[in-house]
């Protein structure tokens, strides 16, 4: 009984050793819709560009829950959240076209035929849903509300 619990937790250490493999040098796939790439990690850190969903990278360095990029196809490096990119490679099959919109919620299980069912069986106001998906809060403005009104950035 004993030899087996011993052979349990060796196999679970191993295969927990695997999982925290480090991601420096791999290559990564954008699975959102835009992913801003920042100067440096933190959420409230200026912002150098953008990467679309299924642009591909290079990870070169890790902390916490960011990673250091390089683009593929561009000269645009930073830091993007880790939570931003997938391991697997995010390609368009069939022939069909599609927006970049339309295969990150793709991706998500979400389809136009699915919107459709949640806005006939819903009391919310899409419009206003649809409003406030295109809001874009520049970083500067950002940061200066949270200084003005005395609030924790969360140390960034």
């Amino acid at each position: 009984m004993k030899r087996r619990l011993v052979l349990i937790l060796i196999l679970l250490l191993i295969s927990v050793a695997g999982y925290a493999q480090s991601l420096k040098g791999k290559t990564m796939y954008v699975s959102v819709k835009s992913a801003p790439v920042k100067s440096s990690s933190g959420f409230f850190a200026d912002t150098k560009g953008t990467l679309s969903y299924g642009d591909s990278v290079t990870v070169t360095q890790e902390k916490d829950k960011w990673v250091e990029i390089k683009a593929t196809k561009s000269a645009l490096t930073g830091w993007t959240a880790s939570a931003n990119l997938t391991t697997k490679r995010i390609t368009a099959s069939g022939g069909a076209s599609a927006s970049a919109d339309e295969l990150a919620l793709a991706g998500k299980g979400f389809s136009a035929e699915v919107e459709k069912s949640y806005r006939q069986g819903s009391d919310l106001d899409y419009a206003d849903i649809d409003a406030m998906e295109k809001l874009n809060v520049p970083d500067g403005t950002l940061r200066s509300f949270i200084t003005e009104g005395r609030l924790s950035a969360g140390g960034n």
